[in-house]
């Protein structure tokens, strides 16, 4: 398995890398997470992810190892390929993919451009465990802030605002404050509604 590599930068798009390990070129795909962290130097080391197919040998390039392991997270998930995989880490940050499974956000999942409600709803069931154990997520301050949420919308919806417009306002400010009090969100949430 190749697990980085490191070498002079040759060609560099939004969706792939060149580079030149001692005379040979490595074509390594990437997300738009990895190409916005890739600096304008020549020398450049990524993790990789070497996928074999009968018909291919395809490698893939990270910025991070937490997003490489995430990758390889994804791609376990029955129905998520490495396009889709790669797809979500350039929709979403890895951060904000790890955070979406963690909660159960089906709506942040089902967003990226190619997932449906059942396999968002896969891939969360899939990895919710993982993702909690591996990245050392506290649940405790999910539920928390779950809770404030749920209690928020409630309110706002009792206010007369559409749930769907109300729930993304809301989800931006918890994002932004993960230990906001429902009383801060229902604030925050009227000032953007």
């Amino acid at each position: 398995m190749i697990t980085h590599i490191q070498g002079k930068l040759v060609e560099k798009n939004p969706t792939d890398v060149v580079i030149d390990c001692n005379g040979v070129g490595y074509l390594l795909n990437i997300s738009l997470h990895t190409y916005s962290q890739i600096p304008n130097q020549e020398n450049l080391k990524l993790y990789s992810h070497l996928i074999v197919k009968e018909d291919s040998h395809t490698l893939y390039g990270f910025s991070s190892l937490a997003e490489r392991e995430l990758f390889k997270m994804l791609i376990s998930v029955n129905g998520v390929g490495a396009s889709t995989a790669r797809t979500m880490l350039s929709s979403l940050t890895p951060e904000q993919v790890r955070e979406g499974i963690a909660h159960g956000d089906v709506g942040l999942i089902q967003s990226v451009k190619g997932i449906g409600a059942k396999t968002a709803a896969r891939v969360i069931l899939d990895l919710k465990d993982k993702i909690l154990k591996v990245f050392d997520i506290d649940e405790l301050s999910n539920t928390k802030s779950n809770t404030s949420k749920d209690e928020a919308l409630s309110a706002l919806e009792v206010l007369g605002f559409a749930r769907k417009q109300a729930e993304r306002v809301v989800d931006r400010i918890v994002t932004q404050q993960p230990e906001a009090s429902v009383e801060t969100i229902i604030k925050e949430a009227l000032k953007n509604l």
